[in-house]
């Protein structure tokens, strides 16, 4: 990390392949003398695992933030806009202003600094990892929270991702106001 400048902040998002609720992105800046043990990409990580490292990033990081994009906005700009946005809402966010950003994946949000993409650094940049286990972590809670609104559909088991049982429940019961439309497992339920 020390051929980065000191404020570096690593950005990543979750939520993309979802049929429901929103991305969210996250964007942390990681204090290189105060270092944390095991950050890697969240999807490697027990729910469990997460929540710890999760817990301590938010304590031990220079600064954290997310940002997200919702429903409406996936639906009105399309899946990869709209990530791109979330993650440029969480850089925005910071507390402090990030120097230079490296982000994960190919595409760099619009930032006011220097952006680096970084293909898998969310496993090989601690502060990609770190923004990619934040991120999670939000996304999950916000799902679980958004299962008590929307009971039936099962979100808090699996956060909106196109499982069989999702499927099931959107064919029983309909679309509700925080399925993406504009995904076609959800548009094809849709009245024409």
């Amino acid at each position: 990390m020390s051929t980065y400048p000191l404020l570096t902040a690593g950005v990543d998002e979750v939520g993309r392949g979802p049929l429901a609720g929103p991305v969210v992105a996250a964007a942390v800046i990681l204090d290189s003398k105060n270092p944390i043990a095991g950050i890697t990409d969240s999807k490697k990580l027990s729910a469990g695992r997460r929540q710890i490292l999760a817990e301590q990033i938010r304590v031990q990081a220079i600064a954290w933030a997310l940002g997200c994009a919702d429903v409406e906005e996936i639906d009105r700009l399309n899946i990869l806009q709209a990530s791109l946005l979330a993650m440029t809402r969480a850089v925005a966010a910071l507390p402090i202003t990030a120097q230079h950003v490296l982000v994960d994946g190919n595409r760099c949000p619009k930032v006011r600094c220097s952006v680096e993409a970084v293909i898998g650094g969310d496993a090989s940049i601690a502060a990609i990892g770190a923004a990619s286990i934040l991120a999670k972590v939000a996304r999950d809670r916000e799902m679980v929270a958004l299962d008590c609104v929307y009971p039936g559909y099962g979100l808090a088991q699996h956060k909106g991702y196109p499982t069989k049982a999702h499927i099931e429940a959107l064919s029983r019961m309909g679309v509700s106001e925080i399925h993406r439309r504009s995904f076609a497992p959800v548009r094809r339920l849709l009245p024409r």
